[in-house]
């Protein structure tokens, strides 16, 4: 496709407002403080992620930086591709403040694109190839994207479809690195720079873009380094799909300590086997997966009776609740691993907390999500009735919002949905971004301890009575037999029911496992439709996909057991 000039750049009517007030009711700003977990540290959020990939290559130019299959990216060739990227970035025109969309596989590119991106003071937009063309043509125009980079070897024919409809421009990533690299890498004060923008699931129908400065990122990457002990003989594994956030950090972290980036396709994630030999040949030290996929790894591991990944340090669980069933499973399995519990919002530039889960956990009907991480304060508020919000105290439930460094601009180009989320921080107002997020999760505090207690929006009503589905979820999970569960409501008939879907390790009658719920949570809380899959439907993240078990609930009963 011809180029064509980037769409101009926002005008002062289009730049996001000011955030609105939380209400508050009398007396809540002085108990928030006093309650509030922090976590203060003196980090570098202001010096571009490039900067330190200069440094490395300078003193250890031939160390590998990234891994993918067979093919391996110095520090130097690294560079080389990022400053050949960024070359062909400028001739396209793409200047500070845009936002640049960019399609392909998780792959050695994916990084030297976001890297070029910084470079030129531009925010990185990733485009899943397998997302349908209305849903690209959506996303690029709700960015207003100056231009969609392509490093899909032509496996995105939806998304170049989609630009090309929408007149944006498209530019072919250059395959050659450029002789002498780069020197240094951009300077001055980065930290309110637009970094890069995730878009999620909204309510309305339509995305949301999730947008995060470069202090958050770096604050988080930082963070990362500190809780996780990494250093130059580090190797992360680069495993979630691009628009899952935890893909960020995976991809660029090592690149503050000299480590190296492992890449892991799509192919691999889904068979276990190859996942524990690619973990296993590349000696991946940290890795951080969802529950779902923590499950099927440790399974496999079982299955193949031996020692497994002497070389792993770490194991986080990210994007769903992690039950104590299967923390149980994965100490028992990998005894030598420290295992995290990891929570955080993509709006608050992913982890906000994290705790090292340890077997005195396992006795609890919930594994806490910990503390906070470098410069994020969390506090869990309580609606008061009357429109206004008081913190709750230790071991009370309420919501969680989250402060301080991490928290994001808000939602690229929606200040409506902004509003409804994000608001000037009115217990740390000399914060770093002034601003505080509304997670829409339930937690609670205990001796200094976060604990999820999962989404508001999954509180249901059957039979009138008011129920938490991860409940339900985490009592099932406990059986020995299951391996994985979910519940959601079906509104088929004239009254809601309760629908448990599971998957099981071992047979176990539908009998039994109704009589362990029985013996756990009151009769309305036990599922009266029970359905046994091979295996549950997962979302592009790797989480359980909840539509499309309501849609199966809706579209027949024949599976009901």
């Amino acid at each position: 496709m011809t180029s064509q000039a980037p769409p101009p750049h926002p005008t002062a009517d289009d730049r996001p407002r000011l955030h609105p007030e939380l209400p508050l009711a009398p007396g809540a700003v002085t108990r928030a403080r006093e309650l509030a977990l922090r976590n203060p540290v003196d980090l570098d959020t202001a010096t571009a992620l490039l900067d330190h990939v200069v440094r490395n290559a300078r003193s250890r130019p031939d160390a590998c930086a990234v891994v993918d299959g067979e093919r391996t990216l110095t520090y130097a060739g690294l560079l080389g591709r990022v400053a050949s990227a960024r070359d062909a970035l400028r001739a396209h025109g793409v200047r500070a403040g845009d936002t640049v969309a960019a399609v392909g596989p998780r792959s050695a590119h994916t990084p030297v694109v976001f890297l070029a991106l910084e470079s030129v003071g531009a925010s990185y937009l990733p485009i899943d190839p397998s997302w349908p063309q209305d849903r690209v043509r959506d996303v690029l125009e709700r960015s207003r994207a100056a231009l969609l980079v392509d490093y899909s070897a032509g496996a995105a024919s939806a998304a170049r479809q989609a630009a090309d409809a929408g007149g944006f421009a498209v530019l072919a990533l250059p395959k050659k690195a450029r002789p002498g690299g780069l020197d240094e890498g951009p300077s001055g004060d980065r930290s309110g720079e637009a970094r890069y923008t995730i878009f999620t699931s909204g309510t309305t129908g339509h995305p949301k873009g999730a947008t995060i400065e470069h202090r958050g990122l770096l604050n988080h990457l930082w963070s990362k380094v500190a809780d996780l002990s990494l250093g130059p003989e580090d190797a992360v594994a680069f495993s979630a799909p691009l628009v899952f956030d935890i893909s960020i950090w995976q991809m660029l972290c090592p690149f503050l300590v000299g480590g190296r980036v492992v890449v892991l396709d799509d192919a691999v994630m889904r068979m276990p086997r190859w996942l524990l030999g690619a973990l296993d040949a590349a000696a991946v030290s940290v890795v951080e997966l969802v529950p779902t996929v923590v499950s099927r790894l440790v399974d496999e591991i079982w299955r193949q009776q031996g020692p497994a990944l002497p070389g792993l340090r770490w194991l986080l669980s990210t994007g769903e609740e992690l039950y104590p069933a299967l923390a149980e499973q994965v100490l028992d399995t990998l005894p030598h691993v420290h295992l995290v519990n990891a929570y955080g919002p993509a709006e608050c530039s992913d982890d906000v907390a994290l705790h090292v889960v340890t077997r005195a956990d396992l006795t609890r009907p919930r594994l806490p999500v910990g503390r906070p991480v470098a410069n994020c304060t969390l506090h869990v508020l309580l609606p008061t009735g009357d429109g206004t919000w008081r913190p709750a105290e230790p071991g009370e439930n309420g919501e969680l919002f989250v402060g301080g460094t991490c928290v994001g601009r808000g939602y690229l180009n929606d200040p409506a949905t902004t509003e409804r989320a994000f608001f000037h921080d009115p217990f740390e107002p000399g914060s770093a971004t002034g601003r505080i997020y509304r997670t829409g999760d339930l937690a609670r505090v205990e001796n200094a301890l976060v604990h999820y207690l999962g989404r508001g929006d999954r509180q249901v009503k059957v039979g009138g009575v008011r129920m938490e589905l991860g409940e339900i979820e985490a009592v099932l999970s406990r059986h020995p037999g299951v391996e994985s569960c979910a519940v959601t409501v079906s509104d088929e008939g004239a009254v809601s029911e309760l629908v448990a879907h599971y998957t099981l390790r071992t047979e176990v009658a539908q009998a039994e496992l109704r009589q362990a719920l029985s013996a756990a949570l009151p009769p309305v809380m036990v599922p009266r439709r029970w359905r046994q899959w091979d295996a549950l439907p997962l979302s592009r993240n790797g989480k359980t996909d909840y539509r499309s078990l309501t849609a199966a609930t809706a579209s027949t009963r024949k599976g009901a057991r």
